[in-house]
């Protein structure tokens, strides 16, 4: 285990005047599970971009078992042994396991040709075999679950050869079962001898899984430390640069002085394939309350939101907003009622903000309607943007400033910053911390909590159970559009979470 396989030394790359990476050294040991953390911005993706072949280096060098390589493209990397399974995975829903596979290249192996069906099947099985792997080679990517997808894609990397293999994100959307699973896969392969970097946000699952962990910060490597001598708090401060707190508040509640602010009845919405992508769904939520909401990817949670917000078409049910129902009104129809909602979408760039605008503009797009006249009054929106800039610590050169060009956290805090300023009865939010570092995250959890005191009610769509488990007052478990249980926080587990996001309810009933 002591050999190093992979060696990258004074690795530098610039995007114009944009430092990614910044003499960074980096080693990865034969048999070892390596994680590599950091920011956003730190330069860990640039990084295993220079490892996988997409990018050259502008400095610095690479080395594989002590010999020097330069990769060209991805190709040379695939073929010197790097695989890497990104995060959203690029495979063609319409086709089977095999057929992604042989589509990737890997008909063609250093040991032979593979033409027929039945020698590629023989392959596979026998590279599942070999690392404990398990997938029918004959279905569907359409038909597959969220970690048989997962297996595909390493299956895929693994077929063509790799000993060395990249994971971006992993876990992000897998289920604490799944999870346990394909911790137990990467353990399998280490024991065969192979070498496998995780880029994850999830330091529990580091401390878990992984041998090493490199920190990278401003993009340069800070610290290699060994797993089993360092704990979350030392990732943490190696990673921001400084302590904080990783418990996260969950402020109190009197449940009887809650006021009812949303009654969702029985609400069915529509999907594909002449299936519900919503099916008879029902809760309720209070001001004053957070209400999370847990599932696997497509199991609802966007339909769920888009509906609340009038932004998709319901076939049933109701939705009863303060007492009256807002169902099939429009987002036009919500603001000129005087219904204060305010939703904050999983598509910030695309369907939160206009990515072209400048934080002015896109607070305007909210407010315009309201103004007196034909004209919009951009002192009041230079008003309300310096406001919002000012009071959510948003940095950026001026509030003219284009959005797209801020970073992550800062586009996040002027959607967010923009709905909260409406003082919204009802925030839905979707996935508020996807792909923010941890000091951006926990900005977000104080915001939210602060709306929380002032009597706001908020649905939050998130798939980070430990987050879930530790902001939220209740969280509903939604699979495949059904209802599995609504159960109170801090009384329920990952497990029991787990379990109902699979599609088992507890005793076949509702909890909560």
């Amino acid at each position: 285990m002591d050999e190093i396989c992979v060696k990258l030394e004074g690795i530098c790359k610039s995007f114009g005047s944009v430092v990614a990476n910044n003499n960074i050294n980096f080693d990865v040991r034969s048999g070892e599970i390596h994680a590599l953390l950091g920011e956003n911005g730190s330069g860990k993706s640039t990084l295993m971009n220079i490892l996988s072949g997409i990018y050259n280096p502008d400095a610095g060098h690479i080395e594989l078992f002590s010999k020097r390589v330069s990769f060209a493209s991805p190709k040379d990397s695939i073929k010197a042994g790097i695989g890497m399974v990104h995060q959203h995975f690029k495979l063609v829903d319409v086709l089977t396991a095999k057929e992604n596979i042989i589509a990737n290249g890997c008909d063609r192996l250093t040991d032979g040709f593979f033409t027929s069906g039945k020698a590629m099947t023989a392959r596979i099985n026998e590279i599942e075999q070999k690392y404990g792997l398990v997938l029918d080679p004959d279905k569907k990517i359409y038909n597959m679950s969220v970690s048989e997808k997962q297996t595909c894609e390493i299956l895929k990397v693994l077929c063509r050869g790799a000993k060395i293999l990249i994971l971006d994100e992993p876990t992000a959307v897998l289920t604490p079962q799944e999870i346990r699973v394909l911790f137990e896969i990467l353990r399998n392969m280490k024991r065969q001898g192979c070498s496998i970097i995780i880029i994850t946000h999830k330091l529990a699952e580091v401390l878990e899984i992984s041998d090493r962990c490199t920190i990278l910060r401003r993009g340069q490597s800070i610290k290699t430390l060994n797993t089993a001598e360092t704990d979350a708090r030392e990732l943490t401060e190696l990673m921001v640069g400084r302590p904080i707190s990783l418990d996260i508040e969950r402020v109190p509640i009197e449940r009887e002085k809650l006021k009812p602010i949303l009654n969702v009845k029985d609400l069915t919405v529509r999907g594909g394939e002449g299936l519900n992508a919503l099916d008879r769904v029902s809760f309720d939520l209070s001001g004053g309350e957070i209400l999370g909401v847990a599932g696997i990817a497509g199991s609802g949670q966007k339909e769920l939101c888009e509906a609340i917000a009038g932004l998709e078409r319901v076939a049933g049910g109701d939705i009863i907003f303060k007492g009256s129902s807002i169902l099939r009104l429009t987002p036009r129809d919500i603001i000129r009622r005087g219904i204060t909602m305010s939703f904050v979408p999983e598509d910030r760039l695309g369907m939160g903000l206009v990515a072209s605008m400048s934080i002015i503009d896109n607070v305007l797009l909210k407010s315009y309607q309201n103004m007196p006249g034909i004209f919009m009054n951009r002192t009041e929106g230079r008003r309300i943007a310096d406001d919002i800039i000012e009071r959510f610590d948003i940095s950026t050169p001026s509030p003219y400033h284009i959005v797209s060009k801020l970073s992550g956290g800062n586009i996040q805090k002027v959607l967010l910053g923009r709905e909260i300023n409406l003082n919204p009865d009802l925030l839905i939010t979707a996935y508020p911390v996807r792909g923010l570092d941890i000091g951006a995250s926990y900005n977000i959890y104080d915001m939210l909590n602060e709306q929380k005191r002032k009597g706001v009610a908020i649905l939050f769509i998130g798939e980070d159970l430990d987050v879930l488990l530790g902001l939220c007052d209740r969280i509903m478990v939604l699979h495949a559009g059904k209802v599995m249980g609504i159960v109170d926080a801090d009384k329920a587990t990952k497990e029991e979470l787990g379990l109902m996001m699979l599609g088992h309810a507890e005793n076949g009933r509702l909890k909560g």
